[in-house]
């Protein structure tokens, strides 16, 4: 059983660390760290500077993530132009892509997020992007719309390194003991029914956004215990169907299933559910950059004229509305606005917005736990060798590795032959340590230790031997706050709860406002705020 199927060198920026070879395999390594900088000179309190300059606009947008993107486009379809868009230190956020320039030409790669489920019925906002950007082809509010081929995820889409063999799918329900696979099917079936049951409320139990989820106190009451000890309460046993699940919540929340809610952990499962006329329940859809595909396409309709480089440094609220400082290349400037909408990770937030507790937020008690992650793009001369009744997948897992796999750029494109060069993207969660303990690693790891974390699976996979052989460069991104985690207590977080209410001068939108960082959920916030800012 699929996973997913459930659900139904050089163009990049670089950090300081700059470009540098493997010093034993001569290899191009670039490191880059989104944010880290202008981060941390945030968090040591670091002198702010004086402004040269000002602008003044109706309403800022302090963040090009998702949920800022999503904003700036509401604002433009529904023919707003009093605004501006802060780019923030990455645009895009963890939606971003990058590229290396092959020898056979560009080669796209995501830097962060790279596939999204088909959405569901509630998710409106998602649709009608997608709609306009060609990705639904047709009836884009139905239970069924009509999805591009080209964006719809080709086969072979899973497969697992199990036993010491390649099988189809993420679960290993055929190489298992029958009383395992039992249970493999019995958690599925299970997982089948919530999808479909609602609340006392009339809404669903789990939904996509997660605001629109039931109120029903007994199933939300299910926040309160960690993932883990609610399926041994309900006697899931099976060693392979753990593996199984604490690979999901690391690749979905960062963390291993005893750390995640059983809300959260039900949610993945249940919060979906969209359909398509076209393809299979559990489909997704990607593109050789990942989400980038989807940023890109909404950073174009956004005018040029509205979008501003730089990131806030300060946000005050006066009289006449909001002020706030920021920086670019340039120096330091103002931005004068009636509203604001706080785009930014609440981690960020929490040292931009100086009065955040006034709006009932406390970073001390409320702030969720950030997972760290690794993001690492391998460019590849040629293909290494596959066994013949096992090809090469689009999403490659190995059972039990504290890797997440790796994902292949090239694999939506319509050709005849495999091309000469391709880019596969590992991924790697650093669920094994606390986060605060794993963020104050990765500073004082080298290059060549970072890609040792980041190239596990595919070592195990192809052996070092053949994977240096072939590698032609490496961009390696880390984000050291990569994911809000949503573990037990997230849905009665009274500080989340304040912020996803606020309707005053400061407007927030971030995924970070779920509890947990999906493209759906972002989106769903950058509309909200976007909605009210019109309205003011």
């Amino acid at each position: 059983m699929r996973r997913r199927s459930f659900l139904a060198l050089a163009g990049m920026a670089f950090s300081p660390s700059g470009c540098r070879r493997l010093e034993h395999l001569g290899i191009p390594l670039a490191v880059h760290q989104p944010g880290l900088v202008e981060g941390h000179r945030l968090r040591d309190g670091t002198p702010l500077p004086t402004p040269t300059r000002e602008l003044r606009t109706g309403v800022a947008i302090l963040g090009s993530g998702v949920a800022g993107l999503t904003a700036a486009w509401r604002l433009a379809r529904d023919g707003h132009d009093d605004f501006l868009l802060l780019d923030g230190p990455e645009p895009d956020g963890n939606a971003a892509g990058g590229r290396f320039d092959s020898p056979s030409g560009p080669l796209l790669h995501p830097c962060g997020a790279h596939y999204l489920p088909l959405p569901s019925m509630e998710s409106r906002g998602v649709r009608e992007l997608l709609f306009e950007l060609g990705v639904i082809e047709a009836e884009p509010f139905s239970e069924h719309p009509r999805f591009s081929e080209t964006a719809l995820v080709h086969a072979p889409d899973e497969r697992l390194f199990f036993d010491g063999a390649w099988h189809e799918g993420l679960l290993p329900t055929e190489q298992v003991k029958a009383e395992d696979a039992g249970q493999h099917r019995r958690f599925l079936a299970e997982m089948a029914d919530l999808t479909r049951r609602r609340g006392r409320d009339g809404r669903r139990l789990f939904c996509v956004p997660k605001a629109l989820s039931s109120m029903d106190a007994e199933w939300r009451q299910l926040d309160a215990l960690p993932f883990r000890d609610w399926l041994v309460a309900r006697g899931y046993s099976a060693p392979s169907l753990h593996t199984w699940l604490d690979y999901v919540c690391r690749d979905e929340y960062g963390a291993g299933p005893e750390h995640v809610s059983a809300w959260a952990g039900l949610h993945y499962f249940a919060g979906r559910g969209g359909h398509a006329a076209n393809a299979a329940d559990g489909t997704v859809l990607t593109w050789p950059e990942g989400l980038a595909f989807l940023t890109r396409g909404l950073r174009v309709r956004v005018p040029v004229a509205r979008q501003q480089a730089g990131h806030a440094l300060r946000v005050d609220e006066t009289r006449e509305g909001v002020r706030i400082l920021c920086q670019d290349a340039a120096g330091a400037f103002l931005v004068h606005a009636r509203r604001a909408i706080c785009a930014m990770p609440l981690h960020v937030a929490a040292r931009v917005v100086p009065h955040l507790r006034d709006y009932g937020f406390d970073p001390a008690r409320h702030l969720p736990a950030q997972a760290p992650w690794l993001v690492a793009n391998f460019l590849l001369d040629g293909f290494p060798a596959e066994p013949p009744d096992a090809p090469l997948a689009w999403d490659n897992v190995i059972h039990g590795s504290p890797g997440l796999g790796w994902v292949v750029s090239t694999h939506q494109w319509l050709r005849a032959a495999k091309p000469a060069h391709t880019v596969f993207t590992a991924y790697r969660a650093l669920a094994d340590q606390a986060p605060a303990e794993a963020r104050r690693q990765l500073l004082t790891l080298t290059g060549d230790e970072l890609l040792e974390l980041a190239a596990v699976d595919l070592k195990q996979a192809y052996g070092a031997f053949e994977l240096w052989r072939r590698t032609r460069a490496v961009h390696i991104t880390v984000r050291g706050h990569g994911m809000a985690i949503p573990g037990c207590g997230s849905l009665t977080n009274p500080g989340l709860t304040a912020l996803q209410a606020a309707d005053g001068r400061l407007l927030f939108a971030h995924a970070d406002l779920s509890g947990y960082s999906v493209f759906e959920e972002a989106s769903w916030w950058g509309e909200r705020a976007a909605r009210l800012a019109a309205n003011s």
